[in-house]
């Protein structure tokens, strides 16, 4: 049976249930308009799932009150003016003739970032030049914190990698002993790339968020909920 959607209602709260080969009921809020999504085994029933949100309607609505105060990301034109932001704090963009042919990004001490690009660049190939060099920077900045915690939780990163994503700010495969990182993390203060990096790691300690994982978190990086407070002050690009 392949996977169908369908439109629910419960207890006044619209929800999107999805039928997929899954093996429990998953539910997730999504988006600042607080979308309600169920993803559930073919063959359990209506009424169960009904139940199931039912007994989580106070989560639900809790998620969405926290969603709907995440400041949305803006437009970016990606044109001279702008404020963009790099390890938290914004700098104005300046969009310049290249000196060579290939565009590239640089952050001198005047506390501007230039964007070397062609008059006739485009939009799209502005913010793909400007997320390219987001990329580099944190090719530097992520070697050294898995290092500096590698000894101390006693673990090794075998792989890591930077992608966009657009729901998390990180994942580990447990297995490969492999960690990704949200490119977006380039945007805000460091100690939330730290955070994330650190949460990564020490699931290669305990796969479940419960009191192992939270205790390891204490633990490693003691300072980390102020850090997931400012991630959860914003929302993905």
């Amino acid at each position: 049976m392949p996977q169908t959607s369908r439109q629910l209602e419960v207890n006044g709260l619209p929800v999107e249930l999805v039928r997929k080969r899954v093996k429990n009921i998953n539910l997730s809020v999504r988006g600042t308009e607080g979308r309600v999504r169920v993803s559930a085994p073919l063959r359990v029933s209506e009424r169960e799932i009904r139940r199931f949100v039912a007994s989580r309607l106070d989560w639900i609505r809790q998620h969405q009150q926290r969603l709907a105060s995440v400041v949305p990301p803006p437009e970016y034109q990606y044109q001279s003016g702008e404020a963009h932001p790099y390890l938290g704090r914004l700098y104005p963009l300046q969009i310049s003739a290249p000196s060579r042919s290939q565009p590239r990004v640089s952050l001198n001490g005047d506390d501007v970032l230039r964007l070397y690009m062609q008059p006739h660049a485009t939009t799209e190939q502005r913010r793909a030049t400007l997320e390219g060099w987001y990329r580099s920077q944190l090719a530097l900045l992520i070697p050294p914190l898995i290092q500096h915690y590698e000894p101390l939780m006693g673990v090794r990163v075998h792989e890591w990698r930077i992608r966009k994503m657009k729901t998390r700010w990180g994942t580990c495969n447990i297995k490969a002993s492999r960690i990704w990182i949200n490119l977006e993390l380039a945007r805000l203060p460091p100690a939330c790339l730290e955070y994330i990096v650190v949460h990564e790691m020490v699931h290669l300690l305990e796969r479940g968020h419960n009191a192992r994982f939270y205790g390891f978190m204490d633990d490693f990086l003691p300072e980390w909920r102020q850090a997931r407070a400012m991630l959860k002050r914003h929302s993905f690009h």
